[in-house]
């Protein structure tokens, strides 16, 4: 999280995210906990088994922002049908990210000079 960076119109970019969106595999109360120290708002339903024994008021879920991670998930599936990526071949986190936008790249060229847009 603190190699995130958001651009902001005027000012220097901010560190953090105002929310956080992830499935029921991060609904821990550890992730929870440090995002609350964080000021950042978690979009993670309750699993199953955290529902039936949890006390008190359920954390609020925003169903809206947590459908706009659809996107993000479809982005890294389809970066994904790279072989290389999908394997990771580079050793090097500097080089994985060279090959991770290459694909993104390859990705766009292929989307502005497809006959279908």
């Amino acid at each position: 999280m603190d190699a995130v960076r958001i651009p902001r119109p005027r000012g220097r970019a901010r560190r953090r995210p105002a929310a956080l969106a992830g499935d029921k595999g991060y609904s821990y109360p550890r992730i929870r906990a440090w995002l609350r120290r964080h000021a950042i708002r978690a979009v993670i339903p309750l699993r199953s088994d955290q529902r039936a024994r949890h006390r008190g008021r359920p954390p609020r879920l925003d169903r809206t922002a947590y459908r706009r991670r659809h996107v993000i998930e479809c982005c890294i599936g389809s970066l994904k049908e790279s072989r290389r990526i999908a394997t990771r071949f580079e050793k090097l986190a500097v080089n994985f990210l060279a090959v991770i936008k290459v694909a993104i790249l390859e990705q766009y060229l292929n989307l502005l000079f497809s006959d279908r847009a």
